[in-house]
């Protein structure tokens, strides 16, 4: 019986997969090219540095250069290990695993991503890491060795670079076994990483398990391609795709799946088989991060820790960036706390002193309420929640506890970067929200026969400002002078829905249940006709102080900061035409949903 790759079984699947060519490394505009140096062995004694201003490196490593790595179809990977030299202890090994290009010669670097670095000293860093993974320098002095693979057609790596799915682990797969059986490897293997390499490490747990993976610390994912990015509420956004994509080097093709998008605009069987389902994670240990911040990993993360079905996982929301977050002394103690229970069999308490839950709320800045930081719980969202609706009320634009009698209405411009309908509210006592609010909304437009529609929870002064949450501290600037960027401020969570999707809802066991959508069949909605919308929106962590409160912002366009400035709007992008109305009391029960603690 002939057995057919990954790649191959994946093309006859989806004939129609559209592949686009990526540059070759020594083209690449933004790829640093570092060559390519099969077997190459440098030595990095205690002291070195790569660059001035970098940290040192705190003790001896051996760095191997471009190691193949053989892959069951026969292609091959390469990868850099880095390693601790002295003495004869075989140690354990980390695995970032990604497109990115190892060593400092990716696109993406904290230098161009985002203001001042995100807050993450150049000492802290040793310029030998890869984009959102361990820095080698740290780890090994740690006793820990980083193999850096470049993942399939990445760099020198053999293939086509896939969107993650069945092909990106079973490459994992194979490597795992590679590793494991170096001679200075101890048979245990870990994983770690943000956004890319952490959805790499779901997406391998979730469809196999390996005897030698010791440990999995995804800090920061997503676990739906179409729904949490590229089609969120339905609603085509490729735009961040885009931009990593444009950051691949190669000497073969890359998955385009903004293209795919166009040819497969609702949620299909070539979309599931990207989906990642942590509800097939069975045993494997998990610490994950998550944080509010995000525009791209909030809803993932959280859906990662209540889903997946290992008994030993661990979760700690925090109140910063991502990259800053993972490049703190304090994060990676705690990382290697973790990764010595597991991968080195030191008996340090993690499992029975570590809390399950860490959870933090974001007070905003200039706001008299203090973020609540890494308060110990044992779920989440927390056993004291409770759901309360706020009942939208167009005529005074407030949100109430009771339905109004009288309807109302109001109306935006839908097409608009600026138009917004906005609905207060103020709590007369100290108050903390923590879960997935969601809305619903009875609406129409004049002019079209669809509608995109965004909602954002912002929150305010007792005096009716809108405050923003900044995502490190200290930060170099005031407020005021932070760029408009969501890797450096927050301004609230949003919920978007394509208006034509709603009856693709999946059913709820009651009124009050949060909306789920399959986003697998659309159907248009006549001009002029009110039709009732539930929209669910990521998950917030917040706090209050007495006369503070939020507003609920409903428009036609996403209203969150770019994340970063190369993906800054200057014109909408939408399709939206006309007015969009929100009716509310009488017959509209039109209501926002809070998950109070």
């Amino acid at each position: 019986m002939t057995t057919i790759s990954v790649q191959e079984k994946l093309k006859q699947q989806f004939p129609d997969t559209v592949y686009t060519p990526v540059l070759s490394p020594d083209k690449h505009p933004a790829f640093t090219y570092n060559g390519f140096h099969p077997g190459k062995v440098e030595q990095l004694p205690r002291g070195h540095v790569k660059e001035p201003g970098f940290q040192a490196f705190p003790v001896d490593v051996t760095w191997e250069r471009d190691m193949a790595i053989p892959m069951r179809d026969g292609i091959t990977l390469y990868g850099d290990v880095f390693r601790p030299s002295s003495g004869d202890e075989k140690v354990p090994a980390i695995i970032p695993w990604s497109p990115y290009g190892k060593v400092g010669t990716g696109a993406q670097d904290y230098d161009r991503m985002g203001p001042w670095r995100m807050g993450i000293p150049y000492q802290q860093l040793s310029g030998y890491e890869t984009f959102e993974g361990p820095n080698p320098a740290d780890w090994c002095a740690r006793g820990y060795a980083v193999v850096d693979i470049d993942a399939r057609g990445c760099a020198h790596s053999e293939g086509d670079i896939a969107f993650w799915g069945e092909q990106e682990a079973t490459d994992i797969y194979d490597s795992i076994t590679w590793i494991a059986e170096q001679p200075w490897c101890n048979g245990a293997v870990v994983m770690m990483g943000n956004s890319w390499l952490a959805i790499s490490q779901v997406n391998f747990a979730s469809r196999f398990t390996h005897p030698n993976l010791k440990a999995i610390a995804p800090w920061e994912c997503m676990t739906d391609p179409y729904t949490h990015n590229t089609c969120r509420g339905g609603v085509p956004n490729t735009a961040f795709g885009e931009l990593i994509t444009h950051g691949f080097s190669g000497f073969g093709n890359i998955e385009n799946v903004g293209a795919m998008l166009k040819q497969r605009p609702l949620f299909d069987e070539y979309w599931d088989a990207k989906k990642i389902k942590p509800e097939n994670i069975r045993d494997i240990p998990m610490y994950l991060t998550a944080s509010y911040s995000t525009g791209l990993h909030c809803e993932g993360s959280f859906h990662t820790f209540e889903t997946a079905q290992t008994s030993r996982k661990w979760l700690r929301v925090h109140a910063s960036q991502e990259w800053h977050d993972l490049y703190r002394p304090e994060a990676m103690d705690d990382l290697q706390r973790f990764y010595d229970f597991y991968a080195k069999g030191i008996q340090n308490g993690w499992e029975t002193e570590t809390p399950r839950v860490r959870l933090t709320l974001l007070g905003y800045d200039g706001s008299f309420a203090k973020s609540v930081e890494e308060r110990h719980e044992k779920q989440w969202p927390p056993a004291s929640q409770q759901n309360i609706r706020c009942y939208l009320d167009a005529g005074n634009k407030t949100l109430i506890s009771t339905q109004p009698v009288a309807s109302s209405s109001i109306a935006h411009e839908s097409h608009s970067l600026t138009d917004c309908s906005d609905f207060t509210l103020h709590f007369d006592k100290y108050t903390e929200l923590c879960g997935r609010p969601f809305v619903k909304l009875y609406m129409s437009c004049d002019s079209a026969d669809d509608m995109d529609v965004v909602v954002q929870i912002r929150k305010i002064s007792a005096s009716g400002k809108l405050l923003e949450s900044l995502n490190w501290s200290p930060m170099p600037k005031p407020q005021p002078e932070v760029p408009d960027v969501n890797v450096a401020k927050h301004l609230g969570q949003q919920g978007m829905l394509r208006a034509s999707h709603h009856v693709s809802l999946r059913p709820r066991l009651d009124d009050d249940g949060f909306p789920v959508y399959d986003h697998d069949r659309r159907e248009s909605i006549p001009v002029g006709t009110v039709v009732p919308l539930l929209i669910p929106i990521w998950p917030v962590g917040m706090v209050f102080e007495a006369g503070e409160g939020l507003v609920l912002r409903v428009s036609g366009h996403d209203m969150s900061l770019p994340e970063v400035e190369m993906m800054r709007l200057k014109e909408p992008i939408d399709q939206n035409r006309g007015k969009h109305t929100i009716y509310t009391g009488g017959e509209y029960a039109s209501y926002l949903v809070l998950p109070f603690i």
